[in-house]
């Protein structure tokens, strides 16, 4: 059975390098905004680059939030990379000024404390075991460029799994696992090998999780 993924197409992100990866991977991607799509798609990936306020407000316009959202109420995989990643917390805070997020995983994306910033580079990271996302690439490294991420948080749910790292001895959170939403602070698709493991183990999870009841 062919696993189709949608990437959601808002403007921002690395769209063309996510659309190869995941078809390396061993997907048939579309790049699209349509709601249709992204809401039958097997898969979706929400990509993002850039700010936070402005991958918001180019997610408002085109129906985003609410694609996401339906999405992951009907158990649906949703994968979201680097600030695709961090729209899925509550709230975004850049040089002072908040901006709400999705919501849908507690907490506040913050600027790191941390030097140099931007991250920009190969960290490890150390995620929880049985982690089905790390399955194979537990100890490899990931390629991060980002200056904001989420500390520790009280809120988190039970079911939740979340890989950790560290950068000038600042502590973040660096993928989550909750269900259906698999989230990544660093690019897969710019990871070498382990990124390409880490796909292949999202893909692998569609042809079951995917399919609409």
């Amino acid at each position: 059975m062919t696993v189709v993924v949608a990437v959601l197409d808002y403007g921002s992100g690395n769209l063309h390098s996510v659309t190869r990866a995941v078809a390396a991977a061993g997907a048939e991607v579309v790049l699209s905004a349509d709601p249709d799509v992204c809401a039958t798609a097997d898969g979706l990936v929400v990509p993002g680059v850039g700010a936070f306020a402005a991958c918001m407000d180019g997610l408002a316009a085109v129906g985003g939030p609410r694609i996401v959202l339906q999405r992951l109420a009907a158990k649906r995989p949703v994968l979201g990379i680097c600030v695709g990643h961090q729209v899925m917390f509550g709230l975004g805070v850049e040089h002072g000024a908040p901006s709400e997020g999705l919501g849908v995983l507690p907490g506040v994306v913050e600027q790191l404390d941390a030097v140099p910033l931007p991250h920009m580079g190969w960290n490890t990271v150390t995620p929880p075991a049985a982690s089905a996302m790390f399955a194979g690439v537990q100890d490899q490294r990931f390629y991060f460029v980002h200056s904001y991420g989420v500390h520790e948080t009280p809120d988190w749910p039970a079911s939740a799994r979340v890989t950790w790292t560290e950068h000038g001895g600042d502590r973040f959170i660096a993928a989550v696992e909750q269900g259906p939403l698999w989230t990544t602070q660093f690019h897969p698709e710019k990871s070498g090998e382990a990124g390409a493991r880490l796909l292949r183990n999202w893909v692998g999870t569609l042809s079951s999780k995917g399919v609409a009841p």
